[in-house]
């Protein structure tokens, strides 16, 4: 599965908490998804939205996990508490629950950002205390992480 939801987008909830998906992240989600996405709360003050295709993937890997092993459940426990599937509809509105909202301190605006296979969904002054601000830091995670000796298989351009 190919997927690349990309982009950093600045939007507003409607007096009853729905988030319009912006249109290039909309138009990048796979036909087999259709209008289902998935949202769980992030590890981080934050909501994940996937596609259905691509939380399938991630639902399989969680349930795989020996549940007779105790941090096993602990684990898919807490991995699917508040998990809830939302429905886009005909303008691509789809609605953030109170409760996730009150997990990220979503209120009025919200920071969606396109990270390859799902989106995060970001109270914005959050989302900023979770950015890299010195560029030199950036810069050495890039190369921690891009260079050919890391083992993930070469650079970005070969």
């Amino acid at each position: 599965m190919s997927l690349l939801l990309s982009g950093e987008y600045e939007c507003k909830l409607d007096p009853k908490g729905r988030l319009v998906l912006p249109a290039k992240v909309k138009g990048n989600l796979p036909e087999a998804s259709g209008n289902q996405l998935v949202l769980v709360r992030g590890f981080e003050p934050c909501l994940v939205l996937y596609p259905r295709a691509a939380w399938r993937v991630i639902h399989e890997k969680v349930m795989a996990l020996d549940e007779f092993n105790e941090e096993y459940r602990q684990f898919q426990r807490n991995f699917f508490r508040g998990m809830t599937e939302v429905e886009l509809d005909t303008i691509g509105r789809f609605m953030l629950p109170g409760s996730m909202r009150r997990y990220a301190g979503i209120e009025k605006e919200a920071i969606i950002v396109g990270l390859g296979n799902r989106c995060e969904v970001w109270d914005p002054a959050r989302y900023d205390d979770f950015l890299i601000k010195d560029q030199q830091s950036f810069s050495k995670l890039a190369q921690k992480f891009l260079t050919t000796d890391n083992g993930l298989g070469g650079p970005l351009a070969a």
